[in-house]
């Protein structure tokens, strides 16, 4: 469905219109929230404030940009915001939530899994910053200008940090793969 109509309908009162939002767009929220914040729980906190600012501020939404955009952008900002405010440090696991698996699907997952903690564990050694952009860039397919726009940066600087983290994370990679 067309994201300004659910847009207009949220604005004319259908609160229900908004959870298409929450339905399209928390799996990317919540993992930006959760690179910034590198705890579970904060980063399901910062997720819902960032969903209750959106849906507050939902007028002010300027629609020549997209949605996913704007929203990123206050969920990068409400988690740098909540990392500032935080006085102590508690490290929480991520739950993978990927299901159930057949005993065929057994092993593929095991190594899928192996992947992903690998790829993890990377992106937790580097720089908040490039680990956002990143998964920005590379896991959910946003375009160079939007992470400009959600980041507050200029397309020229993207394009250095990700060339950074690239670099990082190659070096990062092999590291860890000498390791296992």
């Amino acid at each position: 469905m067309d994201e300004k109509v659910q847009i207009q309908k949220t604005m004319n009162g259908d609160t229900y219109a908004f959870g298409y939002f929450v339905d399209k767009y928390q799996d990317m929220a919540m993992t930006i929230a959760y690179r910034v914040c590198q705890n579970l729980q904060d980063a399901e906190d910062v997720v819902q404030d960032s969903f209750i600012k959106a849906y507050r501020n939902l007028h002010a939404f300027k629609t020549e940009s997209k949605f996913s955009t704007w929203l990123y952008s206050i969920v990068y900002n409400t988690a740098k915001t909540a990392v500032l405010r935080k006085v102590r440090y508690e490290d929480y696991e991520q739950i993978d939530e990927s299901g159930l698996y057949s005993d065929l699907d057994t092993m593929n997952s095991i190594e899928e899994n192996e992947k992903k903690e690998l790829l993890n564990t990377a992106l937790k050694k580097m720089p908040v910053d490039e680990s956002v952009m990143l998964s920005l860039y590379y896991l959910e397919d946003i375009e160079i200008k939007e992470i400009a726009k959600i980041l507050g940066l200029t397309k020229s600087n993207v394009k250095v940090i990700l060339h950074r983290a690239r670099k990082r994370m190659q070096t990062i990679m092999i590291k860890l793969l000498k390791k296992y």
